[in-house]
């Protein structure tokens, strides 16, 4: 079937959703306004042309990636934004104290993906029937900090674990409790995606920034939007259960059929969710690739329709809630190569009080987690390259020198990190590493980013406190205002706060035996 190419500088959707054709054609055949009118129409018709041409500029979008990629690459006019801003379902969260949380991730993103197994609406066909559902399938989608690279880790739903207090978006308070399934994050006792979201980060250590929520109808709706996902069996699969019947080989799979394979767990593997994972991870690679394909990305009519069905099909928190922020934060993703992004599962061992169930395998699951947490990649990437031709992605440190006495150079710590108490800390580590004369100044005012000052002559010293803070090149600057009898000041920014973990404490490798999918890999098959 020819699908109409889109105009140029913009993606066209056409015949456009909700104008029937008659309408068009009526508008199109109606008579020309009286001569007397004509100036003053013609005047209204060049504003209103030309409003509708700035709102096509802004509503221009391009294709994200994954299961985030809800709204990618429609182009259009304003009633489609209001369209898809409709469809979105949005979820304000409660998080509890923010000084219990794990320290933000900075730059990096990391995204909680719930596959929720609700059968609400959906009849007896998928079994408990009218459950509101559990966290069947969760991923936590990291994506570096330089976008040069992401890690998707998978938490079984047979996960024995602890589950905190929380908070219902309602402001019901939910008891926690010390061991229990991770399945029973949510739905249970009234839990929603908050508090998975806690225990996420109480189990990991690493700070969610946002989630996904997704049902059985998304899995539906967005394998039939992107005309299918091409999937491998290793054998033939006949699962009564989830209702695949698959031979052995390579197969395309939408709607119903995709559900079934991303369900199937009995007939493969051990029988077990730790078989049925891979399965899910080769799915979602497959539809990576498939959205992130020419074939996709220059179809006006499977944008279209993708941008529809994921906007209808997620729940997300409510800072993502709105169709500008849930774009951007899929075109941010996009950047991600797909042969740079890794799946895995997080490493467990049978639970020895349960033995149908699974707990964390120690120390490599922490071990993952630290990586994680501190931006480490589980994917080979080169360097970012350098702007301009330069050697290096940032500034050089001036160098510290030989003849540099660290005991003797004088150093103000000043707190512009806009949260009381980071002084001290800064103080103590600058001298347990020779930085005697170290001292805390007076707050100042807000500051993004930690700077180092230094006056004429100390650009030696300057070099050296920089390397002692971990800091960049470029954050080490001349002082604003000459004064010899000055030392050197450091000015804390919000950075500070946003630092996951000392780089030389985070694991640089992974564990051994970690289970791992890439995206690109096409010879993944189900076995």
């Amino acid at each position: 079937m020819h699908e109409e190419q889109p105009e140029a500088g913009r993606y066209r959707v056409d015949p456009a959703p909700g104008v029937p054709r008659q309408r068009r054609r009526q508008a199109a055949e109606a008579p020309e306004a009286p001569a007397g009118e004509g100036r003053r129409d013609s005047r209204r018709r060049a504003a209103a042309a030309a409003k509708r041409q700035r709102r096509r500029r802004a509503l221009k979008w391009t294709a994200g990636t994954g299961a985030l990629l809800m709204v990618a690459g429609c182009g259009g006019v304003y009633y489609l934004y209001r369209h898809f801003n409709s469809n979105l379902t949005s979820v304000k969260v409660q998080l509890g104290d923010e000084a219990e949380r794990p320290k933000a991730a900075g730059e990096a993103l990391n995204v909680l993906v719930i596959g929720t197994d609700s059968r609400e609406g959906l009849g007896r066909e998928y079994g408990d029937a009218g459950s509101v559902g559990h966290a069947d399938t969760t991923l936590l989608f990291h994506i570096a900090k330089d976008r040069s690279n992401a890690t998707v880790i998978s938490l079984p739903r047979d996960l024995m674990v602890p589950i905190p207090d929380c908070q219902s978006a309602q402001g019901k308070k939910i008891p926690g409790s010390p061991r229990n399934e991770f399945n029973n994050s949510l739905g249970q006792g009234g839990r929603d995606a908050g508090c998975t979201w806690k225990t996420v980060e109480k189990n990991t250590g690493i700070r969610v920034d946002h989630f996904v929520q997704v049902n059985f109808e998304a899995v539906k709706t967005l394998s039939t939007a992107v005309g299918g996902v091409e999937v491998c069996a290793a054998k033939d699969i006949n699962d009564s259960d989830s209702h695949l019947k698959m031979t052995k080989g390579r197969h395309v799979v939408q709607g119903e059929e995709a559900l079934a394979f991303v369900r199937t767990r009995h007939a493969v593997g051990f029988g077990g969710d730790l078989t049925r994972i891979p399965l899910q991870q080769q799915f979602i690679s497959s539809m990576i690739r498939k959205i992130k394909s020419d074939d996709t990305l220059t179809s006006p009519t499977k944008l279209y329709k993708l941008a529809d069905a994921a906007t209808k099909a997620l729940t997300v928190d409510a800072g993502i809630g709105s169709v500008d922020k849930l774009k951007d934060l899929a075109l941010d993703i996009s950047k991600v190569d797909t042969k740079n992004i890794t799946f895995t599962t997080v490493p467990v061992v049978d639970d020895p009080q349960k033995p149908e169930r699974v707990i964390f395998k120690q120390p490599d699951a922490g071990q993952l987690f630290s990586m994680v947490a501190g931006d480490r990649s589980l994917t080979e990437t080169a360097a970012p390259p350098a702007p301009d031709g330069a050697g290096s992605a940032a500034p050089t440190t001036p160098a510290a020198g030989p003849a540099v006495d660290t005991k003797a150079v004088q150093v103000t710590v000043r707190n512009g990190s806009g949260k009381r108490g980071q002084s001290g800390p800064t103080v103590d580590k600058l001298q347990a590493k020779g930085f005697a004369k170290a001292a805390v100044g007076s707050d100042a005012p807000v500051a993004a980013s930690t700077t180092v000052s230094y006056q004429a002559g100390q650009e030696a010293a300057a070099g050296a406190l920089a390397a002692a803070l971990g800091l960049p090149g470029d954050a080490v600057k001349p002082a604003a205002k000459a004064d010899p009898k000055a030392g050197l000041l450091v000015v804390l920014g919000k950075d500070v706060l946003a630092a996951p973990t000392d780089p030389a404490a985070v694991p640089t490798e992974a564990p051994e035996d970690l289970q791992r999918v890439q995206a690109d890999d096409t010879d993944a098959c189900a076995k």
